[in-house]
Protein backbone atom coordinates (compact mmCIF):
# COMPACT_ATOMS: atom_id res chain seq x y z
CA UNK A 1 0.00 0.00 0.00
CA UNK A 2 2.54 2.27 0.44
CA UNK A 3 4.15 2.21 -3.22
CA UNK A 4 0.24 2.91 -4.01
CA UNK A 5 0.31 5.80 -2.07
CA UNK A 6 3.24 7.27 -3.12
CA UNK A 7 2.04 6.83 -6.86
CA UNK A 8 -1.40 8.42 -6.19
CA UNK A 9 0.66 11.57 -4.46
CA UNK A 10 2.61 12.09 -7.40
CA UNK A 11 -0.49 12.10 -9.77
CA UNK A 12 -2.45 14.37 -7.69
CA UNK A 13 0.71 16.38 -6.85
CA UNK A 14 0.98 17.84 -10.69
CA UNK A 15 -1.96 20.26 -9.86
CA UNK A 16 0.96 21.58 -7.28
CA UNK A 17 3.91 21.46 -8.79
CA UNK A 18 3.58 24.62 -10.75
CA UNK A 19 2.61 26.46 -7.74
CA UNK A 20 5.99 25.52 -5.61
CA UNK A 21 8.35 26.17 -8.48
CA UNK A 22 6.74 29.63 -9.64
CA UNK A 23 8.82 32.80 -8.10
CA UNK A 24 7.94 34.89 -5.90
CA UNK A 25 8.04 38.07 -8.98
CA UNK A 26 7.51 36.13 -11.95
CA UNK A 27 6.44 38.49 -15.03
CA UNK A 28 2.66 38.71 -16.06
CA UNK A 29 1.21 38.81 -19.55
CA UNK A 30 1.01 42.83 -19.29
CA UNK A 31 4.50 42.88 -18.17
CA UNK A 32 5.56 41.10 -20.87
CA UNK A 33 3.58 43.19 -23.50
CA UNK A 34 4.63 46.48 -22.24
CA UNK A 35 7.94 45.52 -21.91
CA UNK A 36 7.63 44.53 -25.42
CA UNK A 37 6.43 48.08 -26.03
CA UNK A 38 9.45 49.69 -24.41
CA UNK A 39 11.81 48.01 -26.14
CA UNK A 40 11.15 46.92 -29.65
CA UNK A 41 13.48 47.61 -32.58
CA UNK A 42 11.07 47.78 -35.07
CA UNK A 43 8.88 50.21 -33.42
CA UNK A 44 11.70 52.31 -32.88
CA UNK A 45 12.78 52.04 -36.55
CA UNK A 46 9.27 53.00 -37.67
CA UNK A 47 9.32 56.04 -35.27
CA UNK A 48 11.65 57.07 -36.56
CA UNK A 49 10.28 57.11 -40.18
CA UNK A 50 7.47 58.90 -39.23
CA UNK A 51 9.44 61.51 -38.00
CA UNK A 52 11.19 61.79 -41.59
CA UNK A 53 7.82 61.81 -42.94
CA UNK A 54 7.01 64.56 -40.83
CA UNK A 55 9.20 66.31 -41.91
CA UNK A 56 8.31 66.59 -45.39
CA UNK A 57 5.62 68.34 -44.77
CA UNK A 58 7.55 71.50 -43.24
CA UNK A 59 9.66 70.49 -46.82
CA UNK A 60 6.56 71.21 -48.58
CA UNK A 61 5.53 74.41 -46.91
CA UNK A 62 8.84 75.89 -47.28
CA UNK A 63 8.21 75.12 -51.18
CA UNK A 64 5.81 77.55 -51.95
CA UNK A 65 7.27 80.54 -48.99
CA UNK A 66 10.16 82.86 -49.85
CA UNK A 67 13.98 81.77 -50.48
CA UNK A 68 16.75 84.74 -49.62
CA UNK A 69 19.86 83.57 -50.73
CA UNK A 70 23.48 85.70 -50.33
CA UNK A 71 25.67 85.81 -53.56
CA UNK A 72 29.20 86.83 -53.62
CA UNK A 73 31.29 86.92 -57.20
CA UNK A 74 34.63 87.90 -58.01
CA UNK A 75 35.56 88.15 -61.06
CA UNK A 76 39.57 88.99 -62.36
CA UNK A 77 40.68 89.85 -66.00
CA UNK A 78 44.30 89.54 -66.84
CA UNK A 79 44.10 90.79 -70.59
CA UNK A 80 45.14 93.72 -71.87
CA UNK A 81 43.45 95.81 -69.48
CA UNK A 82 43.43 94.06 -66.44
CA UNK A 83 40.64 94.52 -64.21
CA UNK A 84 38.35 93.29 -61.06
CA UNK A 85 35.07 93.42 -59.84
CA UNK A 86 33.22 92.05 -56.73
CA UNK A 87 30.03 92.24 -56.03
CA UNK A 88 27.72 91.38 -53.02
CA UNK A 89 24.10 90.44 -53.98
CA UNK A 90 21.05 89.52 -52.16
CA UNK A 91 18.14 87.77 -53.96
CA UNK A 92 14.61 87.04 -52.52
CA UNK A 93 12.65 84.89 -54.74
CA UNK A 94 8.40 83.40 -54.15
CA UNK A 95 6.15 81.26 -56.01
CA UNK A 96 3.68 83.93 -56.15
CA UNK A 97 1.24 81.84 -57.70
CA UNK A 98 1.01 77.69 -58.82
CA UNK A 99 -2.70 77.28 -59.31
CA UNK A 100 -2.27 75.64 -55.99
CA UNK A 101 -0.28 73.05 -56.36
CA UNK A 102 1.93 73.99 -53.73
CA UNK A 103 -1.02 73.70 -51.14
CA UNK A 104 -2.03 70.34 -52.51
CA UNK A 105 1.52 69.24 -52.05
CA UNK A 106 1.60 70.27 -48.71
CA UNK A 107 -2.20 68.28 -48.15
CA UNK A 108 -0.37 65.61 -50.08
CA UNK A 109 2.19 64.99 -47.64
CA UNK A 110 0.10 65.38 -44.53
CA UNK A 111 -1.68 62.53 -45.97
CA UNK A 112 1.61 60.53 -46.10
CA UNK A 113 1.70 61.33 -42.39
CA UNK A 114 -1.42 59.94 -41.81
CA UNK A 115 -0.74 57.11 -43.33
CA UNK A 116 2.54 56.51 -41.82
CA UNK A 117 0.98 56.98 -38.30
CA UNK A 118 -1.55 54.48 -38.80
CA UNK A 119 1.59 52.07 -40.45
CA UNK A 120 3.32 52.43 -36.64
CA UNK A 121 0.01 51.32 -34.71
CA UNK A 122 -0.01 48.05 -37.59
CA UNK A 123 3.61 47.58 -36.16
CA UNK A 124 2.48 47.96 -32.29
CA UNK A 125 -0.14 45.28 -33.09
CA UNK A 126 2.26 43.35 -34.48
CA UNK A 127 4.69 43.51 -31.62
CA UNK A 128 2.56 43.64 -28.60
CA UNK A 129 0.72 40.21 -30.54
CA UNK A 130 4.01 38.48 -31.02
CA UNK A 131 4.84 39.46 -27.33
CA UNK A 132 1.21 37.29 -26.22
CA UNK A 133 2.51 34.28 -28.52
CA UNK A 134 5.71 34.00 -26.88
CA UNK A 135 4.37 34.68 -23.71
CA UNK A 136 1.49 31.62 -23.87
CA UNK A 137 3.83 29.79 -25.77
CA UNK A 138 6.91 29.79 -23.00
CA UNK A 139 3.84 29.16 -20.24
CA UNK A 140 2.36 26.40 -21.93
CA UNK A 141 5.95 24.65 -22.59
CA UNK A 142 6.77 25.23 -18.72
CA UNK A 143 3.33 23.39 -18.15
CA UNK A 144 4.60 20.70 -20.24
CA UNK A 145 7.51 20.33 -18.93
CA UNK A 146 5.67 20.08 -15.15
CA UNK A 147 3.66 17.00 -16.75
CA UNK A 148 6.35 15.56 -17.97
CA UNK A 149 8.90 15.19 -15.01
CA UNK A 150 5.53 14.40 -13.05
CA UNK A 151 5.28 11.41 -15.40
CA UNK A 152 9.03 10.18 -14.89
CA UNK A 153 8.12 10.74 -10.90
CA UNK A 154 4.80 8.57 -11.54
CA UNK A 155 6.63 6.07 -13.83
CA UNK A 156 9.68 5.94 -11.64
CA UNK A 157 7.26 4.31 -8.91
CA UNK A 158 5.62 2.30 -11.12
CA UNK A 159 8.77 0.72 -11.95
CA UNK A 160 9.38 0.35 -8.23
CA UNK A 161 6.53 -1.22 -7.47
CA UNK A 162 6.66 -4.15 -10.51
CA UNK A 163 10.10 -4.25 -8.89
CA UNK A 164 8.80 -5.51 -5.62
CA UNK A 165 6.00 -7.31 -7.08
CA UNK A 166 8.73 -9.21 -9.19
CA UNK A 167 10.50 -10.15 -6.15
CA UNK A 168 7.85 -11.29 -4.53
CA UNK A 169 7.02 -13.69 -7.40
CA UNK A 170 2.99 -11.12 -8.30
CA UNK A 171 4.60 -10.55 -11.67
CA UNK A 172 7.28 -10.97 -14.40
CA UNK A 173 9.93 -9.96 -15.85
CA UNK A 174 8.45 -8.57 -18.48
CA UNK A 175 6.37 -6.51 -16.54
CA UNK A 176 9.55 -4.63 -15.23
CA UNK A 177 11.33 -4.47 -18.39
CA UNK A 178 8.45 -2.76 -19.91
CA UNK A 179 7.92 -0.46 -16.61
CA UNK A 180 11.85 0.96 -17.72
CA UNK A 181 11.40 0.95 -21.70
CA UNK A 182 7.99 3.80 -20.74
CA UNK A 183 10.63 5.07 -17.84
CA UNK A 184 13.10 5.96 -20.55
CA UNK A 185 10.73 7.29 -23.00
CA UNK A 186 9.60 9.25 -20.51
CA UNK A 187 12.89 10.87 -19.68
CA UNK A 188 13.38 11.50 -22.92
CA UNK A 189 10.15 13.59 -23.42
CA UNK A 190 10.89 15.15 -20.48
CA UNK A 191 14.41 15.94 -22.11
CA UNK A 192 12.67 16.97 -25.21
CA UNK A 193 10.33 19.08 -23.50
CA UNK A 194 13.06 21.10 -21.47
CA UNK A 195 14.89 21.71 -24.74
CA UNK A 196 11.31 23.12 -26.31
CA UNK A 197 11.07 25.53 -22.76
CA UNK A 198 14.85 26.62 -23.53
CA UNK A 199 13.90 28.10 -27.46
CA UNK A 200 10.24 29.11 -26.26
CA UNK A 201 12.51 31.41 -23.88
CA UNK A 202 14.97 32.70 -26.66
CA UNK A 203 11.33 33.46 -28.71
CA UNK A 204 10.27 35.04 -25.60
CA UNK A 205 13.45 37.28 -25.66
CA UNK A 206 13.15 38.46 -29.21
CA UNK A 207 9.62 39.21 -28.36
CA UNK A 208 10.06 41.16 -25.66
CA UNK A 209 13.48 42.13 -25.39
CA UNK A 210 14.44 40.15 -21.72
CA UNK A 211 14.45 36.75 -20.29
CA UNK A 212 11.40 36.15 -18.24
CA UNK A 213 12.25 36.03 -14.42
CA UNK A 214 9.14 33.40 -14.14
CA UNK A 215 5.43 33.83 -15.58
CA UNK A 216 2.28 33.74 -14.14
CA UNK A 217 -0.78 31.86 -14.77
CA UNK A 218 -1.82 34.12 -17.78
CA UNK A 219 -5.56 36.51 -17.22
CA UNK A 220 -8.73 35.98 -17.89
CA UNK A 221 -9.43 36.67 -21.61
CA UNK A 222 -9.40 39.83 -22.73
CA UNK A 223 -13.08 41.39 -23.64
CA UNK A 224 -14.79 40.32 -26.44
CA UNK A 225 -17.61 41.02 -28.93
CA UNK A 226 -20.88 39.31 -29.08
CA UNK A 227 -21.09 38.17 -32.16
CA UNK A 228 -18.67 37.96 -35.59
CA UNK A 229 -20.58 40.79 -37.12
CA UNK A 230 -19.99 43.27 -34.00
CA UNK A 231 -16.09 42.33 -34.45
CA UNK A 232 -16.11 42.83 -38.39
CA UNK A 233 -17.54 46.27 -37.69
CA UNK A 234 -15.17 47.16 -35.21
CA UNK A 235 -12.44 45.88 -37.79
CA UNK A 236 -13.93 48.10 -39.88
CA UNK A 237 -13.86 51.16 -38.18
CA UNK A 238 -10.33 50.70 -36.46
CA UNK A 239 -8.28 48.21 -37.96
CA UNK A 240 -5.32 50.98 -39.11
CA UNK A 241 -4.17 48.48 -42.12
CA UNK A 242 -7.66 50.08 -43.29
CA UNK A 243 -6.81 53.78 -42.34
CA UNK A 244 -3.28 53.33 -43.65
CA UNK A 245 -4.91 52.57 -46.90
CA UNK A 246 -7.44 55.50 -46.83
CA UNK A 247 -4.86 57.67 -46.39
CA UNK A 248 -2.80 56.37 -49.55
CA UNK A 249 -5.81 56.81 -51.84
CA UNK A 250 -6.44 60.32 -50.13
CA UNK A 251 -2.70 61.03 -51.42
CA UNK A 252 -3.01 59.17 -54.76
CA UNK A 253 -6.30 61.46 -55.80
CA UNK A 254 -3.97 64.52 -54.62
CA UNK A 255 -0.95 63.89 -56.74
CA UNK A 256 -3.63 63.25 -59.42
CA UNK A 257 -5.17 67.32 -59.13
CA UNK A 258 -1.93 67.89 -58.89
CA UNK A 259 -0.70 66.63 -62.10
CA UNK A 260 -3.66 68.19 -63.93
CA UNK A 261 -2.75 71.56 -62.85
CA UNK A 262 0.98 71.78 -64.09
CA UNK A 263 -0.29 73.03 -67.33
CA UNK A 264 -0.88 75.88 -66.21
CA UNK A 265 2.22 77.29 -65.32
CA UNK A 266 3.81 78.96 -62.03
CA UNK A 267 4.10 83.12 -61.44
CA UNK A 268 7.39 83.65 -59.89
CA UNK A 269 8.72 86.69 -58.52
CA UNK A 270 12.40 87.90 -57.32
CA UNK A 271 14.13 91.20 -55.56
CA UNK A 272 17.77 91.79 -56.06
CA UNK A 273 20.13 94.13 -53.83
CA UNK A 274 23.45 94.39 -55.15
CA UNK A 275 26.69 96.24 -54.70
CA UNK A 276 29.30 95.86 -56.30
CA UNK A 277 33.17 97.36 -56.15
CA UNK A 278 35.26 97.38 -59.60
CA UNK A 279 38.74 97.87 -60.11
CA UNK A 280 40.19 98.43 -63.64
CA UNK A 281 42.99 100.17 -66.11
CA UNK A 282 40.72 103.71 -65.44
CA UNK A 283 40.12 103.87 -61.40
CA UNK A 284 37.46 102.06 -59.17
CA UNK A 285 33.96 102.55 -58.91
CA UNK A 286 31.34 101.37 -56.51
CA UNK A 287 27.98 100.72 -58.11
CA UNK A 288 24.51 99.82 -56.54
CA UNK A 289 21.17 98.16 -57.76
CA UNK A 290 18.03 96.94 -56.86
CA UNK A 291 16.38 94.69 -59.15
CA UNK A 292 12.35 93.28 -59.43
CA UNK A 293 11.36 90.97 -61.79
CA UNK A 294 8.40 88.85 -61.76
CA UNK A 295 7.96 85.73 -64.40
CA UNK A 296 5.53 83.60 -65.17
CA UNK A 297 6.10 80.40 -67.22
CA UNK A 298 3.60 77.82 -69.08
CA UNK A 299 4.33 74.57 -70.61
CA UNK A 300 3.31 75.11 -74.24
CA UNK A 301 4.41 71.75 -75.97
CA UNK A 302 6.27 68.55 -73.75
CA UNK A 303 5.92 65.81 -76.22
CA UNK A 304 2.70 64.56 -74.69
CA UNK A 305 4.56 63.83 -71.09
CA UNK A 306 2.23 66.57 -68.40
CA UNK A 307 -0.92 63.91 -70.16
CA UNK A 308 0.74 60.81 -69.93
CA UNK A 309 1.81 61.48 -65.94
CA UNK A 310 -1.60 62.67 -64.95
CA UNK A 311 -2.88 59.16 -66.71
CA UNK A 312 -0.74 58.04 -64.79
CA UNK A 313 -1.67 59.64 -61.62
CA UNK A 314 -4.89 58.93 -62.61
CA UNK A 315 -3.87 54.86 -62.75
CA UNK A 316 -1.94 54.84 -59.74
CA UNK A 317 -5.19 56.20 -57.54
CA UNK A 318 -7.62 53.46 -59.19
CA UNK A 319 -4.78 51.42 -57.91
CA UNK A 320 -4.74 52.15 -54.39
CA UNK A 321 -8.68 52.23 -54.45
CA UNK A 322 -8.62 48.41 -55.08
CA UNK A 323 -6.09 47.90 -52.56
CA UNK A 324 -8.20 49.82 -50.07
CA UNK A 325 -10.65 47.22 -51.01
CA UNK A 326 -8.87 44.23 -50.96
CA UNK A 327 -7.48 44.92 -47.50
CA UNK A 328 -10.92 45.62 -46.24
CA UNK A 329 -11.58 42.32 -47.57
CA UNK A 330 -8.47 40.31 -45.98
CA UNK A 331 -9.39 42.20 -42.82
CA UNK A 332 -12.51 40.82 -42.89
CA UNK A 333 -11.55 37.13 -43.48
CA UNK A 334 -8.76 37.61 -40.90
CA UNK A 335 -11.62 38.59 -38.46
CA UNK A 336 -13.89 35.47 -39.39
CA UNK A 337 -11.64 32.93 -39.31
CA UNK A 338 -9.81 34.15 -35.90
CA UNK A 339 -13.40 34.42 -34.78
CA UNK A 340 -14.07 30.61 -36.00
CA UNK A 341 -10.83 29.50 -34.43
CA UNK A 342 -11.31 30.76 -30.95
CA UNK A 343 -14.66 28.78 -31.00
CA UNK A 344 -12.86 25.75 -31.86
CA UNK A 345 -10.13 26.18 -28.92
CA UNK A 346 -13.06 26.67 -26.48
CA UNK A 347 -14.80 23.81 -27.73
CA UNK A 348 -11.49 21.92 -27.55
CA UNK A 349 -10.87 22.80 -23.99
CA UNK A 350 -14.35 21.81 -22.54
CA UNK A 351 -13.49 18.92 -24.20
CA UNK A 352 -10.36 18.25 -22.95
CA UNK A 353 -11.61 18.74 -19.34
CA UNK A 354 -13.71 16.27 -19.60
CA UNK A 355 -10.91 13.98 -21.13
CA UNK A 356 -9.04 14.69 -18.15
CA UNK A 357 -11.50 13.40 -15.87
CA UNK A 358 -12.54 10.38 -17.61
CA UNK A 359 -8.74 9.31 -18.23
CA UNK A 360 -8.20 9.96 -14.30
CA UNK A 361 -11.10 7.89 -13.67
CA UNK A 362 -9.83 5.00 -16.04
CA UNK A 363 -6.40 5.34 -13.94
CA UNK A 364 -7.56 5.42 -10.56
CA UNK A 365 -9.83 1.98 -11.64
CA UNK A 366 -7.34 0.60 -13.69
CA UNK A 367 -4.38 1.03 -10.64
CA UNK A 368 -7.08 -0.50 -8.51
CA UNK A 369 -7.16 -3.62 -10.57
CA UNK A 370 -3.46 -3.65 -11.06
CA UNK A 371 -3.40 -3.91 -7.10
CA UNK A 372 -6.36 -6.95 -7.16
CA UNK A 373 -4.12 -8.65 -9.74
CA UNK A 374 -6.95 -8.53 -12.87
CA UNK A 375 -4.72 -5.95 -14.57
CA UNK A 376 -0.84 -5.84 -15.84
CA UNK A 377 1.72 -3.41 -15.09
CA UNK A 378 1.16 -2.48 -19.46
CA UNK A 379 -2.36 -1.88 -18.38
CA UNK A 380 -1.79 0.53 -16.06
CA UNK A 381 1.38 2.52 -17.95
CA UNK A 382 -1.37 2.56 -20.92
CA UNK A 383 -3.78 4.32 -18.14
CA UNK A 384 -1.18 6.84 -17.79
CA UNK A 385 0.30 7.64 -20.68
CA UNK A 386 -3.58 8.24 -21.62
CA UNK A 387 -4.01 10.24 -18.61
CA UNK A 388 -0.73 12.40 -19.44
CA UNK A 389 -1.96 12.70 -23.25
CA UNK A 390 -5.20 14.41 -21.88
CA UNK A 391 -3.54 16.89 -19.65
CA UNK A 392 -0.99 17.82 -22.49
CA UNK A 393 -3.97 18.12 -24.71
CA UNK A 394 -5.70 20.47 -22.55
CA UNK A 395 -2.62 22.25 -21.74
CA UNK A 396 -2.38 23.20 -25.55
CA UNK A 397 -5.87 24.14 -25.86
CA UNK A 398 -6.07 26.17 -23.06
CA UNK A 399 -3.03 28.19 -24.87
CA UNK A 400 -4.83 27.95 -28.06
CA UNK A 401 -7.85 30.09 -26.60
CA UNK A 402 -5.45 32.63 -25.26
CA UNK A 403 -3.94 32.93 -28.46
CA UNK A 404 -7.06 32.88 -30.61
CA UNK A 405 -8.69 35.66 -28.52
CA UNK A 406 -5.51 38.05 -29.27
CA UNK A 407 -5.53 36.77 -32.58
CA UNK A 408 -9.31 38.09 -32.75
CA UNK A 409 -7.98 41.73 -30.90
CA UNK A 410 -5.13 41.84 -33.73
CA UNK A 411 -7.61 41.84 -36.58
CA UNK A 412 -9.80 43.77 -34.96
CA UNK A 413 -7.43 46.54 -34.51
CA UNK A 414 -7.73 46.30 -31.09
CA UNK A 415 -4.26 45.09 -30.31
CA UNK A 416 -2.67 48.10 -28.92
CA UNK A 417 -0.94 49.70 -25.91
CA UNK A 418 -4.66 51.82 -25.29
CA UNK A 419 -7.12 49.42 -26.51
CA UNK A 420 -5.41 46.75 -23.66
CA UNK A 421 -5.28 49.17 -20.66
CA UNK A 422 -1.93 48.36 -20.27
CA UNK A 423 -1.40 52.04 -18.89
CA UNK A 424 2.16 52.78 -19.98
CA UNK A 425 3.48 56.09 -21.21
CA UNK A 426 3.11 55.52 -25.24
CA UNK A 427 4.61 56.98 -28.38
CA UNK A 428 3.61 60.98 -29.14
CA UNK A 429 3.38 61.11 -32.34
CA UNK A 430 2.14 64.60 -32.59
CA UNK A 431 5.22 65.66 -30.53
CA UNK A 432 6.88 65.88 -33.84
CA UNK A 433 4.42 67.15 -36.68
CA UNK A 434 5.48 69.93 -38.71
CA UNK A 435 3.19 72.38 -40.29
CA UNK A 436 1.04 75.69 -39.06
CA UNK A 437 -1.06 73.85 -36.96
CA UNK A 438 1.07 71.51 -35.40
CA UNK A 439 1.66 71.58 -31.33
CA UNK A 440 5.54 70.64 -31.95
CA UNK A 441 6.95 73.46 -30.47
CA UNK A 442 4.73 73.96 -26.74
CA UNK A 443 5.00 69.77 -26.38
CA UNK A 444 6.67 68.03 -24.68
CA UNK A 445 7.82 64.60 -26.19
CA UNK A 446 7.49 61.39 -24.74
CA UNK A 447 9.77 59.40 -22.73
CA UNK A 448 10.06 57.16 -26.16
CA UNK A 449 10.78 60.69 -28.21
CA UNK A 450 13.91 61.63 -25.81
CA UNK A 451 15.23 58.37 -26.24
CA UNK A 452 14.55 58.74 -30.06
CA UNK A 453 16.34 62.12 -30.25
CA UNK A 454 19.18 60.91 -28.53
CA UNK A 455 19.62 57.92 -30.72
CA UNK A 456 19.26 60.22 -33.19
CA UNK A 457 21.69 62.87 -31.83
CA UNK A 458 24.65 60.04 -31.71
CA UNK A 459 24.39 59.92 -35.53
CA UNK A 460 24.53 63.55 -36.40
CA UNK A 461 27.50 64.60 -38.61
CA UNK A 462 29.69 67.02 -37.04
Amino acid sequence: MSVLFRIRSAVLGFALSGLAAMPLHADTLADALASAYRNSNLLEQNRALLRASDEDTQQAIAAIGPVVDFITTALANSDNAPSMRLSFQLVASATLYDFGRGRLAIDLTREQVLSARAGLIVVEQNVLFDAAQAYLNLFSELQSVDLQRNSVSVISEQLRSAQERFELGDSTRTDVAIAEARLAAARSALAAAEGNVAVARESYNLAVGRYPSGLSQPPRLPRLPGSLAAAQEIARRHHPAITQAQHQVAAADILSEIAGRQRYGTVTGSLTGEIAESDTSLGRSSTSDITASMRYAVPLYTGGRLNSVERQRVAQGQAQRAALHQTVAVVQQAVASNWALLQVARARLASGDLQIQASLSAYEAVRAEVELGSRTTLDLLNAEQELLDARSSRVLASAGVQTAAYALLNTMGQMTVGALGLGIPTYDVEAYASGPNSRRSDRAPSEQGSMLDRILGRHQQP
